[in-house]
């Protein structure tokens, strides 16, 4: 798939650009399937941040784009109704985006449902993550990013070989020191990025699209 690896969604022209150029076409052409899994498995999130994600049309600079139509992928759904029936769902879509919460519950229902298996035959497909959404791609998110209980590490799919730190400057505990902590945890390549920054990967190739403030560790 070809990544577009958000903190927090499509929040300035620079970004959408990337996002446009990912599709091949204009967003008002384009089908869209959401994914708020992530949020089942975060302690702050429930079900009226899920319906904003879903519906608010000012929420995360991510469904509200104007595309051509928009669905729901619930993945905790996806292992009782069978392949046969959602997997058409997902090739016929042109995007998935996928909302924030806590990235290993994210990445233990993408291996339970069979997304994550699926992944690598979406060659044409693009991936447009916010926070966890993002993070789920990552080897690794680090301890204080685990807030699912059940999570038996903070390992997740490792699509890319760097880590993310969100949210930068954005909350009390996302200080640039408070980066620079988490990556010596991480141990490997990593990024930190704001709410105006996005990491492009496409074929392997990695690109920082920013207006505002991110650091790469490592």
């Amino acid at each position: 798939m070809k990544l577009l690896l958000t903190s927090g969604g499509v929040t300035n022209p620079s970004i959408n650009a990337a996002l446009v150029q990912l599709l091949g076409k204009p967003i008002a052409e384009c089908h869209a399937l959401c994914v708020p899994t992530a949020q089942w498995g975060h302690p702050k999130c429930g079900p009226s941040s899920v319906r904003g994600f879903v519906a608010d049309p000012d929420s995360r600079h991510l469904t509200s784009l104007g595309w051509a139509s928009l669905g729901v992928l619930e993945l905790t759904a996806l292992p009782t109704i069978g392949a046969e029936r959602w997997v058409p769902w997902v090739r016929e879509a042109d995007v998935l985006l996928v909302d924030g919460g806590d990235a290993t519950y994210l990445s233990h229902w993408m291996r339970e449902s069979g997304l994550a298996g699926l992944l690598p035959s979406l060659t044409g497909k693009v991936w447009v993550g916010v926070s966890a959404g993002s993070m789920v791609m990552t080897p690794r998110i680090g301890t204080e990013f685990v807030k699912w209980p059940s999570a038996p590490d903070d390992r997740t799919l490792g699509v890319v070989g760097f880590s993310i730190f969100p949210h930068l400057n954005a909350f009390p505990e996302n200080t640039p020191a408070d980066a620079q902590r988490w990556a010596a945890e991480i141990g490997g390549p990593a990024y930190a990025i704001d709410e105006q920054t996005a990491i492009k990967v496409v074929d392997g190739s990695v690109e920082v699209i920013s207006e505002g403030e991110w650091t790469k560790f490592g």
